[in-house]
């Protein structure tokens, strides 16, 4: 078996994208090609033997909690998991009170996904482990953008250079607000395309944004589709499914307008009629999405091997 890559990161905590260096991001995703590799072979180090890894989860998820949990199992740490619907938060225990609780009990990194914004970097304050942020409010998402950006170099040899599409939500969307972070750091093009209303209120510099897609999909060599999160917005912005898949839905006669040999993203969950079309989401060639999926677990080992194995 070869060793595992040398480097470490600069960062004790991943709460956010902007700390990370361009040099940590490429640590991070040379790491997980040594994982993912690993788990092909069925010969992956246990280097977190003997680890305990607290998970908390305040908002429903399905992919982001899998991968993480079946990461920590695969590098042979345990986990213990704080459910906020059964425990004394229904007492009336304030949430910084559990977390000093929590940190009593000595756990070796926290994964957390919750509601309010910047909960991670509050929690991060409190414990004395590493914190890893799996998603707070519409704010931030960086394992998501990790991934996505292992995805990207995977299929496409590299980041830089590229120019990379999404559409959707962006107003409400941590994982855009992640992967612009991101990607730019890494030297591609971002094109944010959405409606006028679910456009972000701020655009990061030398970021170009557009309000039709016909425009924005112009010379792409990755596309990202992002779903529309009605939990976060007023019900009026979007009145009908059918009116926004007819303006901003990814069909092939769009995906067309793209590079020939440009690949097709999506985070999940997706609303298939509503973001994507079925024969776009399911395209043999151009498609990556569910290997997208997949690399959630060996880009979050490489998270957890590099915060957690020191």
């Amino acid at each position: 078996m070869s060793s595992i890559p040398t480097g470490k990161i600069s960062v004790t905590h991943l709460c956010d994208v902007s700390p990370l260096t361009p040099e940590d991001v490429t640590i991070i995703l040379d790491r997980a090609l040594f994982f993912k590799t690993a788990l092909q072979n069925k010969n992956v180090p246990q280097t977190l033997n003997g680890k305990v890894i607290l998970t908390l989860f305040t908002e429903n998820s399905t992919r982001t909690r899998n991968s993480f949990e079946m990461a920590a199992l695969r590098l042979g740490a345990r986990l213990l998991n704080w459910d906020e619907k059964i425990s004394s938060a229904k007492k009336g225990e304030t949430f910084s009170d559990t977390l000093r609780y929590l940190n009593g009990y000595r756990p070796d990194a926290i994964v957390m996904r919750h509601h309010e914004y910047n909960a991670p970097n509050y929690v991060a304050g409190l414990v004395d482990c590493p914190v890893i942020n799996a998603g707070d409010s519409y704010r931030e998402h960086p394992t998501q953008a990790l991934l996505d950006a292992f995805t990207i170099r995977e299929c496409k040899g590299k980041i830089e250079g590229l120019t990379v599409a999404i559409i959707g939500d962006l107003a409400h969307s941590r994982v855009a607000n992640s992967d612009v972070s991101l990607l730019t750091k890494m030297g591609a093009t971002i094109h944010l395309i959405a409606p006028v209303h679910l456009q972000p209120q701020k655009i990061p510099d030398g970021v170009k944004i557009f309000d039709t897609i016909e425009d924005g999909l112009v010379g792409c060599d990755v596309v990202i589709t992002l779903r529309i999160q009605k939990e976060r917005m007023d019900a009026s912005a979007i009145p009908n499914d059918v009116a926004y898949f007819y303006a901003y839905g990814l069909t092939q006669e769009r995906l067309a307008l793209a590079k020939p040999d440009a690949i097709v993203m999506h985070p999940g969950p997706m609303n298939r009629g509503v973001e994507i079309a079925d024969d776009v989401a399911d395209d043999p060639k151009q498609s990556v999405i569910f290997q997208q999926g997949a690399n959630g677990v060996p880009v979050r080992m490489a998270v957890l091997d590099l915060l957690v194995s020191v």
